[in-house]
């Protein structure tokens, strides 16, 4: 029974250590996408494909790593856990996400290439602004996400004890 537990708390502590990291990912991609967000309101023309290439990048690697490993572990969690009411939530939030999912898609395709990029760059603004309103609803959906699958089955912190006197 130790044992189990021991298992218990790598696993689920490993999906702790994901999602630090994931969210570890989300800072990084939001300080490329406000750096990027302040050089279109400085001068559109005067951004370069690899600004726009590094925001990108870090945009498809955070909505990769949310869909191909931290929502997959999240949903193996409630299913250890027998929380069908969460994996019904987490259905209907998927749902919700993948809007967001399908505009980051859009916005890496029309910027895939210098021609396209070329093509595209006085809608840049436009796209930032979309961006951030549907990046700010994935998000707090996310969160949710997180909050019901995840931190609903993780174990208490143990209290904090306080030192003893010694006389």
């Amino acid at each position: 029974m130790l044992e189990d537990c021991k298992t218990a708390q790598e696993r689920w502590g490993g999906v702790h250590r994901l999602i630090d990291r994931w969210f570890d990912e989300r800072r990084e991609m939001l300080v490329a996408m406000l750096e990027l967000q302040e050089a279109c309101d400085a001068d559109p023309e005067a951004i370069s494909k690899a600004q726009i290439d590094r925001f990108s990048e870090l945009l498809m690697d955070y909505i990769s790593a949310g869909h191909f490993e931290i929502y997959p572990q999240l949903r193996e969690e409630a299913e250890q856990f027998n929380d069908h009411e969460a994996l019904k939530l987490a259905e209907q939030l998927l749902q919700r996400l993948e809007m967001s999912t399908a505009m980051v898609l859009e916005f890496d395709e029309d910027y895939s290439t210098p021609t396209r990029c070329q093509h595209y760059l006085f809608r840049l603004p436009a796209w930032m602004d979309r961006l951030r309103k549907a990046l700010t609803e994935r998000f707090a959906l996310e969160d949710q996400l997180i909050s019901r699958l995840h931190a609903a089955h993780s174990p208490p912190p143990a209290p904090e004890v306080a030192p003893s006197a010694t006389y």
